[in-house]
């Protein structure tokens, strides 16, 4: 099938602090160029160097309370008084261009966002294992040791989740894992879930074949 002419595939990308998904997302649209990265919106205001429609969507309180009350959200929170949100208009877009879209977003959204579209592929990224993580945490050299076991506890909890997602990966070599989170993506175009309209096309040709005969 034409790239063009297939809706893109829904994915969110989740995973413990120190994971690597930052480093994995920017590799994977580096080597392979039908991904969509989605822009959330944010209320809280812009860094130094971070650019509207690039980092974020930014926001006043009263605009994003607008869009939650008119449905504009794939998924929202608020996370220390500031509200984070995907908009569904930039996704769908995406989507309808053919583009694969990647949400990266934390446990209980993408949980959101699965209810909301049961179709989205839900990709959970892990370390090999625990002292990993630590170490990777404490290779950044910007966190004091209580942040460090705070978010050690955090992915203690976000580890209770993991069982929701589709797929496991896991990211130890990141050439390895670019690669195998492309082909987990891919095969999802052939999910009998994303091919309704060639299953309905077939079945009526098939049908109308049948009735040609008797």
């Amino acid at each position: 099938m034409n790239q063009k002419m297939r809706r893109g595939i829904l994915s969110v990308v989740s995973g413990f602090s120190g994971a690597g998904k930052g480093t994995l997302m920017q590799a994977l649209l580096e080597k392979y160029d039908n991904y969509a990265l989605s822009v959330s919106a944010t209320t809280r205001a812009p860094r130094p160097g971070e650019r509207n429609g690039t980092e974020y969507f930014f926001k006043t309180k009263e605009e994003f309370e607008k869009m939650i009350s008119e449905d504009a959200f794939i998924e929202y929170a608020c996370y220390v008084d500031h509200y984070y949100g995907t908009p569904r208009a930039y996704v769908e877009e995406q989507l309808n261009a053919g583009r694969d879209v990647i949400l990266e977003i934390e446990v209980q959204g993408a949980l959101e966002v699965k209810r909301k579209f049961p179709d989205t592929l839900l990709l959970f990224v892990t370390p090999p294992g625990a002292d990993e993580l630590e170490r990777r945490l404490k290779g950044r050299g910007t966190e004091t040791g209580e942040v460090i076991r705070s978010r050690m506890a955090r992915a203690a909890e976000e580890a209770k989740y993991m069982a929701d997602y589709d797929y496991i990966v896991v990211n130890d070599e990141l050439e390895e894992c670019v690669d195998h989170l492309h082909r987990l993506i891919q095969l999802q175009h052939g999910a009998s879930a994303h091919q309704k309209d060639f299953i309905q096309r077939i079945q009526t040709e098939l049908k109308e074949r049948e009735e040609y005969r008797q």
